[in-house]
């Protein structure tokens, strides 16, 4: 099993910046690919930014040049470093692990983090 914990979100002004972290403990070796995703009130959880263990990133459009992800191998954290903040970037920010072992796929979340960003 794989435990993510997260912190860094709270309430900032647009045009502020902001940085989430996730701890991963557990089956770390296990984990293929971390992420960040976001689900806003009344919409569906949505990809953020993910990382592989390769190091390759994936953006979504709308966070493209604002984002970025980056880990830290010896700390198991993965942060995701929001700049240019905008109100519609206000949503519950869940980590993500997406895990391959004998046992097949899985995905493992984080308790999720509020981030608010006011106008």
């Amino acid at each position: 099993q794989v435990q993510l914990v997260e912190s860094g979100g709270g309430l900032v002004q647009a045009g502020g910046s902001l940085r989430l972290s996730c701890a991963a403990s557990g089956s770390i070796f296990s984990i293929k690919v971390m992420g960040w995703y976001r689900q806003a009130p009344g919409k569906q959880r949505e990809l953020v930014a993910a990382i592989g263990s390769g190091g390759s990133t994936n953006y979504a459009d709308s966070v493209k040049g604002r984002f970025t992800i980056s880990r830290d191998n010896a700390k198991n954290t993965v942060y995701l470093t929001m700049n240019s903040l905008k109100p519609e970037d206000t949503a519950v920010y869940y980590c993500n692990a997406h895990t391959m072992s004998g046992l097949g796929l899985y995905d493992y979340w984080g308790q999720g983090t509020q981030v608010t960003v006011s106008s």
